[in-house]
């Protein structure tokens, strides 16, 4: 009777979640206005950056030297694909092996652009993933405004509520469809999409560059709040006077030429 009474008591013991030092979802853009060539093109810069010597080398000096990662591609409200799963990251071979898992296979892009719903999933994703960050960062990559899922500025502030920082890696390179690219994507993310203590943008405008900014960007993320920006990587999240429905507007203009033509 004694052991079935402390078996029951050892099995209702909840489950203590993995200490990590920073809760990492990389939530990647793969709305239709990415083209095949970009979406692979973020896949492997993604790819080579978890590897790299400077991302592996800020994991294994933080202080218990290992962090969670998920890398998750979303589009439209309700569209997001999950390609690394939950993962701890405490060695040179695991950061390997995500690399080895993002260029396995590629997938196709989505429609619509939700950032919104992006925020969303992660920050419900990550209450549930098992493990316990110092720190919780939701990284945000998209060369597009939010139209659709709601208004971004609610999601971002319930984020930051919460204890979540969101940073901001805009995609501004003008060669997908341009229609639904913003000039001034960076200010619109420092303005409507970034928040949370230390919050930063890095946007890239050429994709040369996207493979150093996506490594700059986790190794600012991994190390704590940049007390000096580097610049290509700019903070001050509240922007004044910025339309933070910009994307819905354009998206509203689309609709009505549409089913006008």
């Amino acid at each position: 009777m004694r052991i079935l009474v402390i078996l029951a008591l050892f099995l209702a013991a909840p489950v203590r979640a993995t200490e990590v030092d920073v809760e990492l979802a990389l939530m990647v853009d793969v709305s239709r206005s990415m083209g095949p060539s970009e979406l692979e093109l973020q896949r492997r810069g993604y790819a080579e950056a978890i590897a790299s010597d400077e991302v592996v080398g800020a994991i294994l000096n933080g202080f218990t030297g290992r962090i969670a990662l998920t890398y998750v591609e979303w589009a439209g409200s309700g569209s997001n694909r999950v390609i690394i799963p939950w993962t701890l990251v405490d060695s040179r071979e695991a950061a390997v092996e995500i690399s080895e898992r993002l260029t396995a296979d590629f997938s196709f892009g989505m429609r619509r652009t939700s950032i919104t719903g992006a925020i969303k999933f992660a920050m419900a994703d990550m209450e549930t993933n098992g493990f316990e960050g110092l720190r919780r960062v939701i990284d945000i990559s998209g060369d597009g405004p939010n139209n659709q899922g709601g208004p971004v500025e609610m999601a971002r502030d319930s984020a930051i509520e919460k204890g979540f920082v969101i940073n901001g890696l805009p995609l501004m390179t003008q060669d997908g469809n341009t229609f639904w690219s913003l000039s001034d994507l960076d200010l619109y993310y420092e303005a409507c999409v970034i928040g949370g203590p230390g919050a930063f943008v890095i946007p890239v405008t050429e994709w040369e560059e996207f493979p150093l900014a996506v490594r700059r960007k986790i190794v600012l993320e991994l190390v704590g709040p940049p007390e000096v920006l580097t610049p290509v990587a700019r903070s001050g999240w509240r922007t004044d006077g910025y339309d933070c429905f910009i994307g819905e507007k354009m998206r509203e203009e689309w609709e009505r030429s549409y089913n006008e033509f």
